[in-house]
């Protein structure tokens, strides 16, 4: 069975790049729930002014008659987007409770290492010398010919 490559598409590369600074920059546990437990609120945050936002809008809407019949969205694309951005902040709030009790758990420093380790391997550094090297030799390996 040949292994399944990754994805090459701008967004999975785009993904890729930023996981891998991840495990990088926040190589332990608490550094990992630290980044999870902000990135959580900051979505939170963002998502709830906007829905907050757009249903001010839509309440004056409401309440002032019309005088043309043009908007940028229609008023069943704005409700679809008010009901979908009421549903991610309900999916959000529980993903914050769950959040709550993984934020709880601390491990001894012998694990947090475990992490470091694993991290340095996970996600190497791009820009380690030995790296590049490694990249600039690769790269200049010709193709081997088809074995058929």
């Amino acid at each position: 069975m040949i292994p399944e490559e990754p994805c090459q598409c701008a967004d999975c590369q785009r993904f890729y790049k930023e996981h891998d600074r991840f495990v990088r920059e926040f190589p332990t546990l608490q550094q990992q729930q630290e980044l999870n437990w902000a990135a959580l609120q900051s979505f939170r945050t963002l998502a709830g002014r906007v829905l907050e936002d757009l249903q001010k809008q839509n309440n004056l809407k409401i309440h002032e008659v019309k005088t043309d019949n043009d908007s940028d969205i229609s008023t069943d694309e704005e409700q679809q987007a008010l009901n979908d951005l009421e549903t991610i902040n309900a999916h959000l709030f529980s993903i914050e409770v769950l959040m709550e009790k993984i934020f709880d758990i601390r491990v001894p420093e012998q694990v947090e290492e475990k992490f470091k380790e694993f991290a340095g391997e996970l996600a190497p550094d791009p820009l380690n010398p030995d790296r590049l090297r490694l990249n600039r030799l690769l790269h200049q390996t010709p193709d081997l010919p088809d074995k058929s």
